[in-house]
């Protein structure tokens, strides 16, 4: 794993000091490769490549980046792994590339010996692994930008003052002298309703995230000092895998065997999956949490190894937070090493100063905290761990898949015009109207209905949808109208307001996994895995994120992934094998930390400080006075507002960092 940072086009830089800057932006993300540094430039192509290693395979000097292909032809800086490298080796050796000679063992000396016999599309799909690349064609006189199909590494890119900048961060582009970091407040929309920025959108205006499983060419050699590109015309991403055709392929080919045999067949895949990615040069191990996904990879790394492997979980003593007795006795009956650490609410209030640094743009998933600690643990022990995180998206085990399906079913009971009508009487009493109306009934509902007003309203617009995307926006939104709250801002559209991008799918549940596999996983969890545990200098593998994986899920019918209420079907079939199912068979928990709480209680003083109606007034970015009547509201424990809250104090704290670097 590693960090890579560059630019196209001197704009003025001597040699000498375009090779200082891509040092000084490689620098500024030396937590993602602390064991080895170096820089690439070429003066007639006008091209600096920045490149920061943590040596995973072939520890020797022989995987030192940027390095230059046997042809000469291209020169790379890589982030990630390739799993099948040895494979394509055997594959480039047989070929027409049989003369090539090897000067050591690395994946990024495969990568490149591949790009000479095969060209960049070709290699790309031939690659099983999790990268971000940038490739510079000398002959072509060109540099291609890509990113691995599911966006487990992050990529941004983007032209500031006639310079084409790209990173694995954005720390990196921020230290080249001419990025300029105008604020996008489009993208502060999106963070308040999501709670991240999806791409290719990022918190600068002109900086985008490349979308996964694409590729991007940009012109070398030839001035840039107008802006972007010879022609004026940006750069714009192509597909070397989508998700979008493999949902075709799936329904060209669906799988057609029985229980037994997709349960076999998925069993073989994981295993075959997590043998590649067990595959390191450092100590390795894993994330453990008790629950479906990382017990199932936990049990398949132990089934294929000789000694017992070293797993890791971190416990909160706070009731409904804590799943490390489970943990624990998954990794007493595996016999697996384990280490365990109970955090400690002053332990884990001491990492939210460092967020804004490790995310470089507002991020407000909450569970940025324990993962952080649990990386930081893992840390100690290894330089790998393997996660099981994706079987969610996969496999339909998040509880909103069923409550989406439930009300779009209950609503098509209903003619559209009268549904609708409903919802439009609903929707035009104000939320204190509804409040005032229920008043002597509020009493009588249970805590879960919280803000009755801010029910029924949202009741209103879920009736007048068309489709079950929609309705899904609805459930998954923070802020549902968040231009309205961010000044001078309108919304971008993403894949979930884009019904242009939206398929087709017979299964309700389907349309909803294919949304989050387009933006929540890649945007959101992948995100806050990939800075928590490189802001420590550990690498993470995925396992459940093979495309071959991703492909054969996408081939199984429903019942195979949702059956009698239940999400995952099939990966706890593969589990039962190797774990008893009472180890594992519990109500799904979030792995947060009690956010509502401490904003009442330890953050209290930091919260207000960042919330004061005078200090949002004079920054000009938020209106005031809707945050101040939640955060007077949740003070009041009238309602719980947490996560509302904890998206404007991120974005807050981020700004207050932004202002003082």
């Amino acid at each position: 794993m590693c960090g890579i940072a560059g630019f196209v086009g001197f704009n003025g830089l001597a040699s000498g000091q375009a090779g200082a800057v891509a040092i000084q932006m490689a620098q500024k993300i030396a937590h993602r490769g602390p064991d080895d540094a170096g820089v690439w430039v070429d003066d007639s192509l006008e091209v600096a490549l920045g490149h920061r290693r943590l040596s995973i395979i072939d520890l020797s000097p022989a995987g030192h980046q940027p390095m230059v292909s046997a042809s000469g032809r291209y020169v790379m800086v890589f982030n990630g792994e390739i799993y099948n490298h040895q494979a394509l080796r055997r594959e480039l050796s047989s070929g027409i590339a049989q003369s090539v000679k090897w000067r050591g063992h690395s994946d990024t000396e495969t990568l490149l010996g591949c790009f000479d016999a095969w060209g960049v599309e070709k290699t790309l799909r031939a690659t099983i692994g999790m990268f971000a690349i940038a490739l510079v064609d000398r002959e072509k006189r060109e540099m291609c930008l890509a990113r691995d199909r599911m966006g487990e590494k992050p990529l941004y890119y983007g032209w500031q003052k006639g310079v084409f900048l790209f990173g694995s961060e954005l720390k990196a582009l921020k230290a080249h002298p001419g990025f300029v970091g105008e604020i996008e407040r489009n993208a502060i929309a999106l963070q308040l309703r999501h709670n991240y920025i999806p791409a290719p959108y990022s918190i600068y205006r002109d900086i985008q995230k490349l979308p996964p499983g694409t590729f991007l060419r940009v012109c070398v050699g030839t001035s840039h000092s107008a802006g972007p590109s010879p022609n004026g015309r940006r750069e714009v991403p192509q597909p070397y895998w989508s998700l979008s055709d493999v949902l075709a392929d799936g329904h060209r080919a669906p799988f057609s065997g029985n229980d037994a045999e997709a349960v076999d067949a998925l069993d073989l895949l994981l295993r075959d999956s997590v043998r590649q990615q067990m595959a390191a040069d450092v100590p390795l191990g894993a994330f453990l949490s008790g629950g479906i996904d990382s017990s199932t990879i936990v049990a398949l790394m132990q089934a294929q190894s000789s000694r017992a492997v070293r797993t890791f979980t971190i416990g909160f003593r706070e009731e409904g937070y804590n799943e490390a007795e489970h943990a624990k006795a998954v990794a007493r009956h595996l016999g697996t090493e384990h280490t365990e650490l109970y955090v400690s609410p002053t332990g884990a209030l001491d990492v939210i100063p460092r967020l804004p640094a490790l995310y470089d743009e507002p991020f407000s998933d909450s569970s940025q905290v324990p993962t952080f600690l649990i990386s930081q643990l893992t840390r100690q022990h290894v330089t790998v761990s393997l996660s099981g995180d994706a079987g969610d998206e996969l496999f339909g085990g998040y509880p909103r898949y069923f409550r989406t399906a439930r009300i779009w079913r209950m609503l098509n009971r209903l003619p559209g015009p009268a549904r609708k009508g409903i919802g439009r009487a609903i929707h035009s009493v104000s939320e204190s109207g509804w409040n005032r109306l229920a008043g002597p009934f509020i009493p009588l509902l249970p805590p879960t209905m919280g803000n009755f007003g801010h029910k029924a309203r949202k009741l209103g617009e879920t009736l007048g949808e068309d489709a079950p995307e929609a309705i899904y926006r609805g459930q998954v939104s923070h802020w549902e109208h968040p231009s309205r709250l961010v000044i001078g801002s309108a919304e971008p559209q993403t894949v979930l307001t884009d019904r242009a991008r939206w398929r087709e799918l017979a299964d309700v549940e389907n349309r909803m996994m294919y949304l989050d596999a387009m933006s929540y996983l890649p945007d959101d969890i992948l995100c806050k895995v990939d800075r928590a545990a490189m802001g420590v200098s550990l690498e993470t593998r995925i396992p459940m994120l093979d495309h071959r994986v991703v492909e054969f899920a996408w081939r199984l019918p429903m019942n195979m992934k949702i059956r009698n209420g239940q999400g995952k079907w099939i990966l706890r079939q593969v589990l039962h094998k190797y774990v008893p199912r009472q180890l594992t068979e519990r109500p799904k928990m979030g792995f947060g930390v009690p956010i509502d709480g401490w904003l009442r209680g330890p953050l209290r003083e930091w919260a207000e400080s960042l919330l004061d109606g005078s200090r949002l007034r004079q920054e000009g970015f938020l209106d005031p006075g809707p945050i101040r009547q939640k955060w007077a509201e949740h003070l009041s424990r009238r309602y719980n507002w947490q996560h509302h809250l904890w998206d404007v104090l991120m974005f807050q704290a981020w700004l207050e960092q932004e202002r003082m670097s």
